[in-house]
């Protein structure tokens, strides 16, 4: 089980800086800006422009970016639009969502006495936390919180829908949910280990100020048509 960690800034690819430079540069600066870029605190600012957030949302047809880049200007802008401008917590939620828009990113796989096993459902992994160890049940906390947090965030009209139509949890339930598993995985020895302590802190505070965020940003780059079947977003696929 691998812990989501703030690590974006730092996993753009040529490909991304050829984007921001077709965007902010003209072929006379294009040497000074990707210096530029090399400095955190001046590419931070960069990453702010407003010009990369709607060329990433008005570019027709494959995006040539990573989805570590795509993800974190678009979360950026929603959040500082929301009063939050923490980085940190930008770069952290855009490495969830580049994560959940794989294929399978929600399963969690836990540590079973014949092998892994592979869980889907949240009852599932509540149930697991009664005999996990000490790492594993941090892993399962913060992953109950990611993944309530994704499916709260990004797809709120499939929770409504199933929630009026087949008895399912409604969006309190996964706020809930959400907020209680980042305190508690926010208390745990390894949320300092691994510098989490204050982002889970304020993932659990702040929870559905950050839902909200994120559903703006979903009803601007998703297209869910069918509340069963959810459409992510088009940008050139990471390699492996």
């Amino acid at each position: 089980m691998n812990v989501i960690t703030p690590n974006c800034r730092v996993q753009f690819t040529a490909d991304d800086i050829a984007f921001i430079m077709a965007v902010l540069g003209k072929k006379d600066d294009a040497p000074s800006l990707v210096a530029l870029l090399t400095d955190p605190e001046t590419r931070d600012l960069i990453l702010d422009n407003d010009a990369l957030f709607h060329a990433l949302l008005e570019q027709r047809g494959c995006l040539r970016v990573s989805s570590h880049f795509y993800f974190y200007v678009l979360v950026r802008h929603v959040l500082r639009q929301a009063g939050m401008e923490d980085r940190t917590i930008a770069d952290y939620l855009a490495e969830l969502l580049a994560q959940f828009a794989r294929a399978g990113r929600g399963r969690l796989a836990v540590p079973g006495q014949s092998g892994p096993l592979n869980l889907d459902y949240f009852f599932e992994m509540l149930a697991a936390l009664q005999n996990a160890d000490d790492r594993s049940a941090f892993c399962i906390r913060a992953h109950i919180g990611n993944y309530s947090l994704f499916l709260s965030g990004v797809f709120p009209d499939r929770i409504r829908h199933r929630a009026g139509r087949r008895a399912c949890p409604d969006l309190s339930y996964y706020e809930e949910l959400g907020r209680v598993n980042f305190r508690v995985a926010g208390g745990h020895r390894l949320a300092q280990r691994y510098d989490l302590a204050g982002i889970f802190e304020t993932l659990s505070t702040r929870f559905a100020n950050i839902r909200l965020a994120l559903n703006d940003l979903a009803g601007r780059i998703f297209s869910l048509g069918d509340p069963d079947v959810p459409l992510l977003p088009f940008f050139k696929p990471d390699a492996p």
